[in-house]
């Protein structure tokens, strides 16, 4: 008699807790920069019945703050370089149309090692495009990501926020052919989910990766990225340097005037803005580096930043306030899991140098994205084995080579030995020359 009570209540407790689960397609765990855009790739997708897929949005921060643009930063905004690829599949989601008047253009790359005759320039124009990519406030793609999935969403795409996965249960592989719900999630405000796909898009702390047991390995180059935005004497002429010194890279990335600048710049060509010469600023240097020139008093740090950079752009006129971030190599040991992926930060983050952490991380939406149109118009299962097989051997290939890419470039610009720093400037002089290296460099750094 005990035991039967103990049944009927425990069956009670499994009938509340299945009318109270959420049932979606698509969870995906994040609504950042990667998490958005992931959505919005999915939000028009349809099963064979016409049905649209019914997609989760887990996001720790509140709806209304997971990408505020703050227009009135004159100088504080952190960017993006967005690659050509990359404001190609934006333009194809919807978005580029709320960027295109606050991206600056890139359409010259110089670069080039100070104290060394080592010089390369990579043109647009030499390639047959307008720009090979694109500089703009990261903030702003996020707003205009979440634009652009508000003008999508048909009731398909549901947002808990502010929430996070706190546990994760994987149905064995038996339960298959009995359950379509393969993975349920409990949230931190005792929400329950299920789905047939959880995306990872939760960055580099990603929880649903830790709730995995995924390892990382980890990376740590001993250097910082200060960022900055400074404006400088002369005008940039839409041209991006990567300038190699002794006090580390610098990367000086083209931004157009500020909205309420624009009014006054009435210059327009191939539909760019009028030159500016506001920049971001990404310098990369040792943690003890960074401490002594944050503490510099802004004109002490306008000398430091000139005697580095050279008179390429003139004296730097204004510059705003200074951030440092910690640069590690983080590669995720594995990106998929049962009825599980992991996309952008969670699975990899890389050195900026050539500026395609973000770029690798778009590359993991778009194939995701394709992968799941293509499974749902043969009818498979979009959580199954077949997809997340292909989706780990096509982002393995692409990861590694860019990070070997940015890997080299760290460790041949930073050795001052005399036979690396002959080699490396031979290397940037045959860049100029050499037309399948270069185009070979060209078409990564674009994206493709």
């Amino acid at each position: 008699m005990n035991i039967k009570n103990k049944n009927t209540k425990m069956n009670a407790m499994e009938n509340f807790t299945q009318k109270n689960k959420q049932h979606f397609d698509v969870i995906i765990s994040g609504g950042g920069l990667s998490g958005s855009l992931m959505a919005l790739s999915l939000s028009k997708l349809t099963q064979n019945d016409g049905r649209l897929l019914s997609i989760a949005i887990v996001e720790t921060l509140p709806f209304d703050q997971t990408s505020p643009a703050d227009e009135n930063a004159l100088f504080d905004a952190r960017v993006l370089a967005l690659s050509h690829g990359s404001a190609k599949y934006l333009a194809k989601q919807g978005v580029w149309q709320y960027l295109k008047g606050d991206a600056s253009a890139i359409t010259t790359i110089d670069i080039s090692d100070r104290g060394h005759f080592g010089k390369a320039r990579l043109a647009a124009k030499e390639h047959g495009v307008n720009a090979l990519g694109y500089v703009i406030d990261m903030a702003l793609i996020g707003k205009a990501q979440l634009k652009a999935l508000n003008d999508n969403s048909q009731n398909n795409i549901h947002w808990f926020s502010p929430d996070s996965i706190v546990d994760i249960e994987w149905k064995g592989q038996d339960e298959i052919a009995t359950d379509k719900a393969q993975i349920t999630v409990t949230l931190n405000s005792g929400e329950i989910l299920s789905a047939t796909l959880l995306l990872g898009c939760d960055g580099v702390q990603s929880p649903v990766r830790k709730l995995a047991n995924i390892e990382v390995t980890c990376d740590d180059y001993q250097q910082v990225a200060l960022i900055a935005n400074v404006t400088t004497s002369k005008a940039h002429h839409h041209k991006a340097f990567e300038r190699f010194t002794e006090f580390g890279p610098i990367a000086m990335l083209p931004l157009n005037p500020l909205k309420q600048r624009k009014a006054s710049l009435n210059n327009s060509v191939n539909g760019l803005a009028g030159d500016t010469s506001r920049c971001s600023l990404v310098w990369t240097m040792t943690p003890a580096q960074a401490e002594q020139i944050k503490s510099l008093s802004d004109d002490a740090f306008k000398e430091e930043l000139e005697r580095a950079f050279g008179s390429y752009l003139g004296a730097i006129s204004q510059v705003g306030k200074r951030d440092t971030y910690p640069l590690v190599l983080l590669q995720a040991e594995r990106q998929t899991f049962h009825r599980m992926a992991l996309v952008g930060n969670a699975s990899h983050t890389i050195h900026p140098i050539a500026g395609q952490g973000f770029n690798l991380g778009l590359r993991d939406v778009a194939v995701m994205a394709e992968l799941i149109k293509n499974a749902l118009a043969a009818d498979q299962d979009i959580g199954g084995f077949s997809l997340l097989h292909a989706y780990q051997t096509n982002r393995a290939k692409d990861q590694q080579q860019v990070i070997q890419l940015t890997d080299s470039l760290v460790t041949l610009f930073a050795n001052d030995l005399p036979p690396l720093v002959l080699g490396r400037n031979i290397g940037l002089q045959a860049l100029n020359v050499i037309s399948p290296f270069k185009n070979a460099l060209v078409k990564k750094t674009m994206g493709y």
